[in-house]
């Protein structure tokens, strides 16, 4: 818990220092990051790994979260599966 409580302040200072760019969406950067911990690491991070991941990114944890689900998402489609978890029997 007190890297997840670091991590947030780390956030909080880094919010201050973000660029344009990244309030419309991520930067080449930032995807490239993001896409690394989504093939390599893990596509559903637990919140912990989240918060590490958005400060790698100098992201903030809402924004790596929504980009993870997006292309959770995209990623299901592309394997023919329905873009949302449902259960096997649906």
């Amino acid at each position: 818990m007190l890297i997840f409580l670091g991590c947030r302040r780390e956030l909080e200072e880094r919010a201050g220092t973000m660029s344009a760019e990244t309030a419309n969406g991520p930067t080449e950067d930032q995807v490239e990051i993001l896409e690394y911990n989504f093939n390599k690491v893990h596509k559903r991070p637990d919140p912990t790994t989240l918060c590490l991941i958005a400060a790698e990114a100098g992201l903030s944890e809402e924004e790596t979260q929504k980009w993870f689900n997006k292309r959770l998402a995209e990623w299901r489609r592309s394997e023919g599966l329905p873009s949302e978890c449902r259960s096997v029997t649906d």
